[in-house]
């Protein structure tokens, strides 16, 4: 089948944050796709809909089942029914992590950049942020930075939060890799959470091939928590869904135990969006991935031949480059940009490193050409 990937849907007064937040301004922000979600997501809203009945949601079978198959299909990781726990959406996972596995006073660690929420769910629990930057390793690959971890965890840190594939640095950690960190991690007896919500969305697999945090040895399993969806890669994060994978007991207990009458109730047409991406959604998630492949070489060209001062490393993984602007001596380049382009971008201060943009190359070439005329 062909797929659309280069109308331009105008957006603009549908109630969208990338677009009504600031219509003045030109969006390649928050990670939200302009394109249309697959036609096999889309039929299966419409046959929900032509239902006409909405009321509370609970995972029906062929959701259950379509989770289960991806999950071995594409992490190699079988699952009792009773360790996946649905949720409406990851940044509220991330927060009800924080009170489930911490006390107030106690601390949280993580690496920046970051996605933002990151380094907020904190404060939801009252406790510390602990954050060490990454660093490139020998081979010029982003990593952790082992030495600064070992002086900054504390007796007070709890949890570990890891983001992988690594947003908005677009890293792939490999297997060496996450087996030393979850290490580290029974060293110091922290709780790791591993945000996955990009996985599907690694652009050269077989150069960068995912390893999911569910394969790690059983050992690391009683301190593990894995968080995924399908909404960055079908671009249906408005829907809100997501799941938690946590496999020992008393973690698990612990985790929904802590979500009280805080967590949103799962609507019903997220429930079959999400079904009908893990079960029909792979061809159109190849073709995406030749579309962002094609996107991310256009911009890396772009900026090498005509802004040389905007320093960009292709990332393994993801449609959000993270681009060094220091050279341009400006105090803000998002607000730089924002003024003398009207473009809206990322302001790298909310990932833990000023001086830096985040652009979304998830959209048609066209859009993609025109925000690149405007950052020369």
């Amino acid at each position: 089948m062909n797929y659309d990937f280069e109308t331009v849907i105008e957006r603009r007064g549908t109630g969208c944050i990338k677009y009504d937040r600031r219509p003045d301004l030109d969006p390649f922000w928050v990670a939200d796709m302009d394109f249309a979600s697959a036609p096999e997501i889309l039929e299966a809203l419409h046959r929900r809909v032509d239902h006409g009945v909405f009321g509370y949601a609970q995972p029906h079978a062929g959701l259950v089942e379509s989770v289960h198959a991806y999950l071995e299909k594409y992490h190699e990781s079988r699952v009792p029914e009773e360790s996946i726990i649905h949720l409406g959406g990851l940044v509220p996972a991330l927060s009800l992590a924080c009170r489930a596995f911490a006390n107030p006073g106690d601390a949280v660690l993580t690496c920046t950049p970051v996605y933002p929420p990151f380094l907020e769910v904190h404060q939801d629990a009252g406790l510390e942020l602990q954050t060490v930057p990454h660093v490139r390793n020998a081979e010029g690959a982003w990593s952790f930075d082992w030495e600064k971890l070992e002086s900054t965890v504390t007796p007070k840190t709890r949890i570990f939060l890891l983001c992988h594939p690594q947003n908005p640095l677009g890293r792939v950690f490999p297997p060496e890799v996450l087996e030393r960190l979850a290490a580290f991690c029974e060293r110091h007896d922290l709780v790791l959470v591993s945000d996955e919500v990009h996985c599907d969305l690694v652009l050269e697999p077989e150069k960068t091939p995912f390893f999911s945090t569910l394969r790690l040895p059983e050992s690391f399993h009683d301190r593990l928590v894995v968080l995924l969806s399908p909404s960055k890669t079908w671009n249906i994060a408005g829907l809100g869904y997501a799941f938690a994978v946590i496999r020992n007991d008393s973690l698990r207990r612990r985790f929904t135990s802590a979500r009280g009458h805080m967590m949103p109730e799962i609507n019903a047409l997220a429930y079959y969006a999400a079904e009908a991406a893990y079960r029909h959604g792979e061809p159109w998630r190849q073709a995406l991935l030749e579309i962002l492949r094609k996107n991310r070489a256009t911009l890396t060209e772009f900026l090498v031949e005509h802004a040389p001062a905007l320093r960009y490393s292709p990332g393994d993984a993801t449609y959000l480059a993270w681009i060094d602007a220091s050279a341009l001596g400006v105090p803000n380049p998002a607000q730089y940009f924002e003024t003398h382009s009207k473009l809206f971008l990322s302001d790298g201060t909310y990932f833990g490193v000023p001086d830096h943009i985040r652009l979304n190359f998830g959209c048609p070439r066209s859009r993609l050409l025109n925000a690149l005329q405007k950052l020369q």
